[in-house]
């Protein structure tokens, strides 16, 4: 995950809530540790001035997902950069693709 360069560490919610305000464009995004779920790590994208998140988890195989909207099949990923690539669409299950 270091090696990724949206990847932030663990800044918290209100670090990246903050940062990617400070960009101020719908579908920057950026990953950051979580700060309620050890192990786990976020994807927050802005959208329409709000910022959403969705945890990222590893499955038991090292597999990567997002949980993303309700509705919307559970995809899974070899590698985070995949899952990345992936969300840059529309139509994924997220509030935006990932643009910035």
């Amino acid at each position: 995950m270091e090696n990724l360069a949206v990847f932030h560490g663990p800044i918290g919610m209100e670090e990246g809530e903050r940062r990617l305000a400070k960009d101020g464009r719908d579908g920057c995004y950026l990953v950051r540790t979580s700060d309620t779920v050890p192990g786990s790590f976020c994807l927050c994208v802005r959208c329409g001035g709000y910022v959403y998140t969705y945890r990222l988890h590893r499955d038991s195989q090292g597999q990567w997902a997002a949980e993303t909207t309700p509705g919307v099949e559970k995809r899974y990923f070899r590698h985070i950069k995949n899952l990345i690539s992936a969300f840059q669409k529309p139509g994924q299950g997220l509030a935006m693709p990932l643009l910035y």
